[in-house]
């Protein structure tokens, strides 16, 4: 035997107030829809709807196509069901709703539903609907022209989304643009030029509706789905991480005022408003299906959204400058994966480096060969030396920087890049001749001896400037083979024997103190004739060269930077007293 499903219209319009639809106010927007859509149908050039509030409910009127007694049987009182598909159940192209459940938003707002609606020569039809699931049909006076007319009565506590203040904004925000008319009481809420067009103030429309003033305002048209718009570029920096909101109509009814996914996610820069025909709401006509179209939409627009900066970097450089110092995080997100971005932002965006702030291009220019750091710590710790060694060095550890400077060659052959490993600084460094060498090999043999239980090797050199007595410097190899020595440590006894199949000898992979012969304390540290003075010395040197460099302490390192400093305060207060 088969049954028929019983339907509690209790339990479905609690299901459509708390999960399907976001706010109650959609209930305005779905009468809207349904009366444009009688309209279209009636094929009818002047289209009116009116809307009147008073005070016991509401009335929507409009001159559309109506329905008949077995139209009200068969879409009315039948979840899911919509008039406007063709025959083979497909939403009709020229409708708003596809649906069939609009209706029943109104249940959100009212606990009675009356509906007075005529279809051509056919009779007045009078139905009405209870949100306990009943419904009624009869007769009643005949309507003089073919329409419809929905009186809502509100249930207990929901009066004021019926109030003519409340319906009058509603109908506003979502109507504003619809191509026929809407009135609310005694104001006109349609009639407003589109923003897209050639007579709109774009810049007041984009100050009333996303609060700023945009930096510039870009068309946005893509046939395949129909859609024509505006993006207006924020004038300030905006959050990668945040979720851009766009306004979006599809068929000039507001679907969304902070649709998200119309974008790619680079260009988080922008806001838009957009109009569609093709592009599919989802249930709720609360935001947009995500489908092929919608994916082939959003590439469409970011291709627009590149060209105009492509343009305006070829049209006004200064302009451009401004713009990616506002947006250069999107930007470079972009030029991560398209050659045509990464050439802007080598061109005209500059990079913190050693010799001041320059372009990639400049660099290139320059100095023929683009050195980097891949972090910022790095970059503190041989920026300095590296310009007074006469080597220009980029900092890469800002966000996408690396990476970008890294995609160069890829796109362009003519770049040269190369990762700046400490070591190579060292053979810039000046050697001591023999009669140096001699003179500091006392130094050497303490400063070796002090600095091995911390596994650091002390080399001695002359390099710029002068004022900077010791540099500490850890090879990438040094770093990882540190690394992994941590790791071994808290790993278990099978992952230590596997980790220890990748590590070096001590001696291979040791840090390096290079200690400044050009430097005087140094060179008076060294002809110090107490020794136990002189490794306190060593110590100190090794300490600042790692406060510095801004390179971690480890807790053997904290002990000695204790350990020199209060035994050389220990020096000089004795020195001092006696």
């Amino acid at each position: 035997m088969s049954h028929s499903f019983q339907v509690d219209l209790r339990g479905v319009v609690d299901l459509l107030s708390h999960h399907l639809y976001a706010s109650p106010r959609v209930y305005v927007r779905e009468l809207l829809q349904n009366a444009v859509d009688a309209i279209t149908a009636a094929g009818i050039d002047h289209g009116l709807v009116r809307i009147d509030c008073d005070g016991t409910g509401l009335t929507i009127r409009d001159n559309g196509i109506g329905l008949t007694l077995a139209q009200v049987h068969e879409l009315l009182a039948t979840i899911g069901r919509s008039g406007k598909r063709d025959e083979l159940g497909f939403g009709r192209h020229e409708f708003l709703g596809q649906f069939g459940i609009g209706l029943l938003s109104c249940f959100l707002v009212a606990d009675e539903i009356r509906v007075v609606t005529r279809s051509g020569d056919e009779p007045t039809v009078y139905w009405t609907g209870y949100s306990d699931g009943r419904y009624e049909t009869g007769d009643g006076p005949a309507r003089p022209e073919p329409g419809t007319t929905v009186t809502l009565l509100p249930r207990h506590g929901e009066e004021a989304w019926l109030a003519e203040p409340r319906v009058l904004e509603l109908a506003r925000l979502f109507g504003s643009l619809l191509p026929v008319t809407v009135q609310v009481g005694q104001t006109v809420v349609t009639g407003r030029p589109l923003p897209w067009d050639a007579d709109g103030d774009r810049v007041r429309y984009c100050q009333e509706v996303f609060g700023f003033t945009p930096y510039d305002v870009i068309d946005l048209n893509v046939p395949e789905a129909g859609l024509r718009g505006l993006a207006f570029v924020l004038p300030a920096p905006a959050s990668p991480a945040a979720r851009a909101g766009h306004r979006v109509y599809l068929k000039r009814m507001l679907l969304a005022e902070g649709a998200e996914g119309l974008l790619p996610e680079w260009a988080f820069f922008a806001r838009c408003v957009v109009n569609a025909t093709e592009l599919r709401p989802t249930a709720s006509r609360e935001a947009l299906y995500e489908d092929g179209l919608l994916e082939q939409t959003r590439e469409a627009l970011g291709a627009q959204l590149r060209g105009w900066l492509v343009n305006l970097a070829h049209q006004d450089p200064g302009r451009v400058i401004d713009f990616l110092r506002i947006h250069h995080v999107g930007v470079k997100a972009l030029a991560l994966h398209d050659d045509e971005m990464l050439q802007l932002v080598a061109q005209w965006w500059p990079m913190e480096t050693n010799v001041g702030r320059l372009t990639l291009s400049e660099v290139r220019e320059r100095y023929q060969i683009i050195r980097y750091c891949s972090t910022l710590d790095e970059f503190r710790q041989l920026a300095a030396v590296a310009a007074a060694q006469q080597l220009a060095v980029v900092n890469g550890g800002y966000t996408y920087d690396m990476e970008l400077i890294e995609r160069l060659p890829a796109m362009d052959p003519g770049y040269m890049v190369d990762r700046l490993d400490p070591s190579d600084l060292t053979t810039r460094f000046h050697v001591l001749d023999l009669a140096e060498e001699l003179d500091m090999r006392g130094f050497l043999t303490t400063a070796q001896r002090t600095l091995d239980r911390l596994g650091c090797e002390v080399v001695v050199r002359g390099f710029d400037p002068v004022t900077l007595p010791a540099l500490y410097l850890v090879d990438r190899d040094a770093t990882f083979q540190r690394h992994l020595r941590d790791t071994r440590e808290v790993a278990d006894e099978a992952w230590a024997g596997v980790l220890a199949a990748f590590e070096q000898s001590a001696a291979q992979a040791r840090p390096q103190l290079v200690v400044n012969h050009r430097n005087a304390l140094v060179r008076r540290i060294a002809s110090l004739g107490d020794p136990k003075l002189m490794e306190l010395a060593v110590e100190g040197l090794y300490g600042q060269a790692l406060l510095l460099g801004h390179h971690p302490l480890r807790p053997a390192d904290t002990a000695l930077l204790n350990r020199s400093f209060l035994g050389l305060l220990d020096r000089a207060v004795l020195g001092g007293g006696s």
